[in-house]
């Protein structure tokens, strides 16, 4: 699947989000998974608004606190966004849990890190409804300006979507398929390039 990017020229708010989104129903395995994954990413003209959301409950890391920027996300039940500069090599990783707990980091390479400490992105929002089922929307709201400056966010951008579902036994879902035999997200070079798309036409 390629990464698809609505663009609007409105300024977009949690709460009057009506944007269409992508479904993702079977894991790295090709197998099919119980609960519908879905995501969409819209552009407006000072963010890039990263939406998750599933009709099943998730299980959220011990330390997510809505809003709370929260190492280790990935243990648990998450949602996860990289953007990648096939240039540079650079890219970051964005974590979203379905409270709205978030987490980045930057990387040089596969899987090295820009920095050993954990560096919030800067200016980052987050956003989050569970329903009385269980079943959950999040958001994360990543300024642009620093995206472009970081990893020259563009046309020529590769991304990656990613959930990891089912905790504590852990289902890896890639909304891009990837070529290795086991789950690994960390694969820059084999992002899908991405697709701009107007959400105002």
């Amino acid at each position: 699947m390629r990464v698809l990017i609505l663009k609007t020229q409105k300024n977009l708010q949690w709460g009057d989000l009506d944007v269409p989104v992508m479904g993702l129903q079977t894991d790295w395995y090709g197998q099919s998974i119980a609960n519908t994954l879905m995501f969409s990413l819209v552009s407006d003209p000072r963010y890039l608004w990263f939406i998750a959301a599933s009709n099943r409950p998730a299980k959220n890391h011990h330390a997510a606190r809505p809003g709370n920027f929260t190492a280790e996300l990935w243990k648990c039940d998450v949602a996860e966004l990289f953007i990648a500069d096939p240039q540079s090599g650079r890219y970051f990783e964005f974590n979203l849990a379905a409270n709205g707990a978030w987490w980045s980091c930057e990387f040089t390479a596969p899987r090295q890190r820009a920095e050993e400490i954990d560096i919030a992105f800067p200016e980052v929002a987050t956003f989050a409804e569970i329903s009385l089922d269980g079943g959950w929307m999040s958001a994360m709201a990543i300024p642009l300006d620093v995206l472009q400056a970081r990893v020259n966010f563009g046309n020529r951008s590769l991304a990656n979507v990613s959930f990891i579902t089912g905790s504590p036994e852990q289902r890896f879902i890639s909304a891009t398929k990837l070529p290795r035999e086991e789950p690994d997200f960390h694969m820059p070079a084999d992002f899908s390039p991405l697709r701009f798309h107007s959400l105002d036409e």
